[in-house]
């Protein structure tokens, strides 16, 4: 993704602004998994480096629960 997450915020805003009737889930879907990629970006730079078996714990977490086999 190229876009960062100011920019989503900005063009969720301007078209909130022209548009007050605009469906803009799909922007805000964006703008939500921008901000969570800057943050795992911050907190994967500063941790340790970890384990296959710890990696593939935390990528299950990325999975939708439906994904999984869980119970929801």
């Amino acid at each position: 993704m190229a876009d960062t997450w100011t920019a989503a915020r900005a063009r969720i805003a301007a078209t909130k602004r022209h548009h007050p009737d605009a469906d803009v889930s799909d922007d805000l879907r964006t703008l939500a998994a921008l901000r969570l990629e800057e943050h795992i970006k911050r907190v994967v730079d500063a941790a340790p480096a970890l384990t296959s078996e710890q990696l593939d714990r935390l990528r299950t977490l990325l999975v939708p629960a439906s994904g999984r086999g869980d119970a929801a």
